[in-house]
């Protein structure tokens, strides 16, 4: 069986290219494109790994990932921050939120395939 990720991304051309790098190495992807959306998203398909943009309409990445790691059926669910707001102290503010990894855009698909492949192996 295989793993699943939840992408939550605004930009379609962004989820375009994660859902190409996921699907090729044998991933079943699930998006979303707001934060608001996340929550049900991750109740509903209880993915293996959550890839969260911090940018986002409605509800932004942060706010995202504090909703589901405060719910306890979802809390145990890596969160990975792929985010083009990488200013310092994001990093800090990101993992403050919960997310267990963090990695700014442009980033490389094979660190980021090695990044979900330490949370999903």
């Amino acid at each position: 069986m295989s793993k699943r990720i939840l992408v939550v991304e605004d930009q379609e051309d962004n989820r375009a290219i994660l859902r190409d790098l996921l699907a090729h190495a044998g991933y079943e992807v699930v998006e979303v494109g707001d934060g608001e959306k996340a929550l049900p998203a991750a109740s509903a398909h209880h993915p293996d790994v959550i890839l969260m943009d911090i940018q986002l309409p409605l509800l932004d990445g942060y706010e995202a990932t504090r909703r589901i790691k405060a719910d306890p059926t979802l809390k145990h669910i890596p969160i990975i921050v792929i985010t083009s707001y990488a200013l310092s102290g994001d990093e800090t503010e990101a993992r403050a939120a919960g997310c267990d990894a963090y990695m700014a855009k442009p980033f490389s698909p094979r660190a980021l395939l090695a990044k979900i492949r330490e949370y999903a192996p």
